[in-house]
């Protein structure tokens, strides 16, 4: 008897549906409060006064999903056998104004230009609940690469967690093996929990 391995297939966000992704953020939990904005809240903007509706739009919209003539998008969605089961944000670094305004993570020990739009960053990666340890992770990594590449990126940074004991809620990072397998070496550690992981293409 043979065992079949699931086919984790990967989409630019825009090509997926919308309800698809919200699927995979969910209806509870950490995904679904977030909506991937942490790292986009503006200067003087919190959760606590930026309902998650509105999240959920400006997601919508820096995805464009369900536009698949969209020239761009903020991320990717992962399928399993056809199952909507992951989310990956990745597009230029410059995107993420949190990044931005971070004092360590990823800018500590390095001599980086902050607004250079050719390097490209992975700030979330998250599996839906029920499909965890199953690879979604480490596919949409090696999809990030490729996505990165394909549009003219010249490196994709990634800033994943080092220890075992996180949170939930920390573990959309990523971890340094999800990167690593995706062909990212570490750069910087500038925190006790934190490193820097990048590739240069």
């Amino acid at each position: 008897m043979t065992s079949v391995e699931p086919a984790i297939s990967v989409l630019p966000a825009n090509e997926a549906r919308w309800e698809d992704l919200q699927t995979v953020l969910g209806t509870r939990g950490p995904g679904s409060r977030c909506q991937c904005q942490r790292y986009k809240l503006r200067r003087r903007e919190s959760f606590a006064s930026f309902p998650v509706e509105d999240r959920a739009d400006r997601l919508r919209q820096q995805t464009d999903s369900g536009s698949p003539g969209s020239g761009t998008t903020s991320g990717l969605v992962a399928y399993l056998d056809g199952e909507p089961v992951g989310w990956c944000a990745v597009e230029p670094r410059a995107a993420y104004e949190g990044l931005l305004r971070n004092c360590r993570v990823p800018w500590e020990g390095r001599s980086e230009d902050k607004g250079d739009e050719s390097v490209w960053a992975v700030t979330c990666l998250f599996t839906r609940a029920g499909f965890r340890r199953r690879g979604v992770s480490r596919a949409l990594a090696r999809a990030a690469v490729d996505f990165a590449r394909e549009r003219g990126a010249r490196a994709l940074e990634g800033y994943p967690i080092t220890t075992t004991d996180v949170l939930l809620e920390e573990l959309h990072v990523g971890t340094e093996g999800v990167f690593a397998d995706a062909g990212l070496r570490v750069v910087s550690r500038p925190t006790v929990r934190r490193v820097v992981m990048r590739v240069d293409f």
